[in-house]
């Protein structure tokens, strides 16, 4: 539970904001009962019990809105667009909804009373993100004071757009012994205090230890009052991990990498995340045959019975170990007439209509459970790459190795926080999220992932 105890103190206006919301939706049933059957007693004579319908109601609807996106920590809405999340997450929520009463009778809902309680459900969570959105962003932002005025201070500056300072507000940078200052904006004249003195009297709830050359520098005994006096002492590479959802490969050295908590998974998990890849790929191949069969002829239409319609390339898995990945065909049949790979572009003129179209709604994607069945992958890793960027890769990129001691994944942390990949830069950026899920890896981090790949893809983002 490393991942979530680290962003545990910045993610509770989030987890105020979904148990706010999930009340409403639980209250909506018992509203709607009450308008309908006049008091609470008769609701329950004449519909049986209400808990576990408001129950079901409320758990269905409130993952259709996390699934929206609507509790991301790092994405910032405005209130119109958080209106619409908000209206597509309960009509699919109510579809859900909608299959499972048909399914389970017994917990049926009455027309009369899913739309009162829709209506007064729809009303109060279009308030609670107005108020979100105008009023309560900023309340829960902590205070973070930064010890260092140097170079490695200086990342931080990286953090520039509000979605990225959304758990904390800097009040101010103290220059560290040994730091070559860069940039005057920020650093605090001193005038002689300590680093416990200063963060007192900003009010700070953290200190980021920033400074460039630590070795005989470090004010422990100042660090160590103010962490006795309730404020946080956090190392700088832990702070952008929390606020960024990524290591920075830049800043870590393999000293960090050994002694850092994390990277370490327990045989129950292994055992515990082959069961879901196995139970939720067969519910995904059971659910989806008449759709592949439906691509299979449409790519058949579009270019005629002797071209393929699957597509097997060699990927890289866990171990480094080589597989053939399976994709429905979305490029020519000669996409690659000289046998060299090529990063895809945007707008790639070697993709057909029908590939167009699997590309955008990711179903080129769904053959993949197959690899997922074998055991060479996983429903959440980091996306497999191909032999020869892989190659390059390694020489070039620091710890790029690393993200091959998990099975690669259908989806995963770097693609829902960063899209696609087609360059160098690319695979530097997804590689510190890859990193980030390596070492934090959990059940409950695979559960986001995966609903927010269904944000993803019902919001058609980083297709390409």
């Amino acid at each position: 539970m490393r991942a979530w105890s680290i962003n545990y103190q910045l993610r509770r206006p989030l987890l105020l904001i979904a148990c706010i919301e999930a009340a409403i939706l639980f209250s909506s049933i018992y509203v709607a009962d009450i308008i309908v059957c006049g008091s609470l007693e008769e609701c329950v004579r004449v519909l049986g019990p209400i808990v576990p319908k408001a129950s079901l109601v409320a758990i269905i609807l409130l993952l259709s809105l996390v699934a929206m996106g609507l509790y991301q920590f790092h994405q910032r809405f405005y209130f119109r667009e958080a209106v619409l999340r908000l209206l597509v997450g309960l009509g699919i929520g109510c579809l859900v909804l909608a299959i499972i009463f048909s399914a389970f009778p017994s917990m049926t809902i009455s027309r009369n009373i899913a739309i009162i309680a829709i209506g007064y459900a729809l009303l109060l969570l279009i308030l609670s993100r107005y108020l979100i959105v105008h009023r309560i962003d900023d309340a829960f932002r902590r205070r973070t004071l930064v010890y260092g005025a140097g170079e490695r201070a200086a990342s931080l500056f990286d953090l520039r757009r509000r979605s990225d300072r959304r758990g904390f507000i800097f009040v101010g940078r103290v220059s560290a012994p040994g730091d070559t200052i860069t940039g005057e904006r920020d650093v605090l004249i001193t005038n002689g205090q300590s680093i416990a003195d200063i963060a007192a009297e900003k009010n700070a709830d953290e200190i980021v230890v920033a400074m460039d050359n630590r070795r005989g520098n470090l004010p422990i005994r100042d660090l160590l009052n103010a962490r006795l006096a309730g404020v946080d002492v956090i190392d700088l590479l832990e702070f952008l991990e929390r606020e960024t959802g990524k290591i920075r490969i830049d800043l870590v050295s393999p000293g960090w990498l050994i002694f850092s908590p994390g990277f370490k998974v327990s045989r129950s998990r292994r055992v515990i995340k082959r069961a879901v890849d196995i139970l939720v790929s067969s519910v995904i191949l059971l659910l989806s045959w008449p759709i592949m069969l439906m691509i299979m002829l449409a790519i058949t239409i579009e270019d005629g019975p002797a071209a393929p319609v699957l597509y097997r390339q060699f990927r890289v898995g866990q171990g480094s170990k080589r597989f053939q990945m399976l994709k429905f065909r979305s490029m020519n049949v000669n996409a690659e007439p000289e046998g060299k790979a090529k990063w895809a572009r945007p707008d790639d003129s070697r993709v057909t209509n029908v590939g167009r179209i699997l590309r955008v709604s990711r179903l080129d994607e769904l053959p993949q459970v197959i690899n997922v069945l074998r055991g060479q992958m996983s429903l959440v890793g980091p996306r497999p790459e191909r032999p020869e960027f892989v190659e390059e890769l390694k020489d070039e990129i620091p710890y790029y190795a690393e993200r091959y001691t998990v099975k690669p994944g259908i989806t995963g942390w770097a693609q829902v926080r960063y899209g696609y990949g087609a360059s160098r830069h690319d695979a530097i950026e997804k590689l510190q999220y890859d990193l980030y899920y390596i070492k934090n890896q959990t059940l409950m981090l695979d559960i986001m992932i995966i609903l927010h790949t269904v944000e993803i893809v019902l919001w058609g983002k980083g297709a390409r």
